[in-house]
């Protein structure tokens, strides 16, 4: 027998993690402005995303006109960090967006590491461009700069760009600071509130959301050109060599009727391009615009997104709930976090209203008292779920406000967060129809 030939690695190009210490510095701005920015010189630029997170992607292929896609070390193996990684063959630059501070990962090591965006970066030799918010401070800022350049050994560093500067003053005196610690300063943005993306409980509002989002990137573009050293920028991208690139995860059927609108949007996009990749038909439909899935359809998949604030519309859309119930006569049915509380018999929105949802499941979840379930989640299936056995190991995030009042029926799998201690949420099965809190990213490759 003939061995298979393994695929040769991809070249990839030079690259920058765009990092900074905590959330809410202004990172996902200045992101979306390097993306248009270098995309207007006539670059192709690959975005990426670290961590979980499925709203910043949408933006950035919003702003690099390229689609793009996570890498998350907690959730990926090796396999499938370098397969998602090798999509940037062909472009010329790499701009990856950290998740929270660069070095905020889990305490125990998941599929490859403990999901840092500073992982990432390391593995794949991307330097960190360090956005620092220096409001408040001026020197002192680059005792911050010095210590996230020095924290790891053998990640490289870039330099900073200083955000929210208040006036010439604190940028000279910014500056000094970071002359004297040796740290180069690849953009000053002085403070300007209009910078900021709309947000609401998750994060960020939706890409699709958004009342005017050209305009705002192209603002942002026009910003980071006339206040960062874009040359500097490209000078100090660099990488790590090849990829192998490899198959992405497979589909858990050949056509799959999936819920795709502001209420329906969470799926992460290396997930989509493996179904495509494998030659499963993608049919997609709005749940919001009372549409039923197609009757061809071997599956229905309800992602997550919000649908706590269209409750009252999900509820009066005659044409979607009864053509999914039709569905789950025959054929599968799973929804994730917004689509699972969808499936369920009752959602209770924010002020306390009651709307009745499809009833395949018996799950009732209430939004009137918010409590955050926040974190990476790791489930071994009790029983089936579309595309895998009972007994597989399954690596994801969850990420909601909702509370379950009523779960009665039977659990879909163990679920454990990252220290592995057992969760509330274990999703729920009747007959055809399952669901669950998390979000998938990825089977565990030990397990696979």
């Amino acid at each position: 027998m003939t061995e298979a030939l393994c695929p040769p690695p991809a070249p990839l190009p030079p690259g920058l993690m765009i990092s900074a210490p905590a959330s809410g510095t202004g990172k996902t701005t200045v992101m979306l402005g390097l993306l248009r920015a270098l995309a207007e010189d006539g670059l192709a630029v690959q975005p990426f995303k670290s961590g979980p997170d499925y709203i910043d992607p949408a933006f950035h292929r919003a702003a690099a006109g390229r689609e793009s896609f996570n890498l998350d070390s907690w959730a990926m193996g090796a396999a499938l960090l370098e397969a998602i990684a090798a999509r940037a063959a062909g472009a010329d630059i790499v701009l990856a967006e950290g998740s929270m501070g660069l070095f905020d990962g889990v305490a125990r090591p998941g599929a490859a590491g403990c999901g840092s965006s500073a992982e990432t970066a390391q593995r794949f030799g991307w330097p960190e461009v360090l956005v620092l918010d220096v409001g408040g401070q001026a020197q002192s800022a680059a005792a911050t700069a010095a210590g996230f350049r020095d924290y790891l050994p053998g990640l490289p560093f870039a330099g900073v760009i200083l955000n929210r500067v208040a006036s010439p003053r604190h940028e000279r005196l910014a500056r000094l600071g970071m002359e004297r610690a040796g740290i180069p300063v690849l953009g000053v943005l002085p403070r300007r509130g209009d910078l900021e993306l709309p947000e609401r409980h998750l994060g960020l509002i939706q890409a699709v959301e958004h009342p005017d989002l050209e305009a705002a990137i192209a603002g942002y573009a026009a910003f980071l050109r006339e206040h960062v050293d874009l040359k500097a920028i490209l000078r100090a991208a660099s990488g790590a060599g090849p990829a192998r690139p490899g198959p992405l995860p497979a589909p858990p059927a050949q056509r799959i009727a999936l819920a795709r609108d502001a209420a329906f949007s969470f799926t992460y996009p290396h997930l989509l391009a493996g179904w495509r990749a494998a030659g499963a038909e993608i049919l997609p439909f709005s749940p919001l615009a009372d549409e039923a899935p197609d009757p061809a359809a071997d599956l229905v998949w309800l992602p997550g997104g919000y649908p706590e604030l269209n409750a009252g519309r999900i509820a009066a859309a005659g044409c979607f709930l009864d053509g999914l119930r039709r569905h789950a006569q025959s054929r599968p049915v799973h929804g994730e976090c917004g689509g699972y509380m969808v499936l369920g018999a009752a959602l209770i929105d924010k002020s306390g209203q009651r709307h009745r949802m499809v009833g395949l499941l018996g799950l009732v979840t209430s939004h009137e008292k918010r409590r955050l379930h926040l974190g990476y989640r790791r489930a071994e299936l009790r029983v089936a779920m579309p595309g895998f056995a009972p007994g597989r190991a399954l690596r994801g995030h969850e990420f909601h406000y909702s509370s379950i009042l009523e779960q009665p029926d039977p659990p879909l799998a163990r679920v454990t967060d990252a220290e592995g201690a057992d969760v509330a949420e274990t999703g729920s099965v009747r007959g055809r129809v399952s669901g669950t809190f998390f979000h998938l990213i990825a089977e565990d490759e030990a397990e696979a």
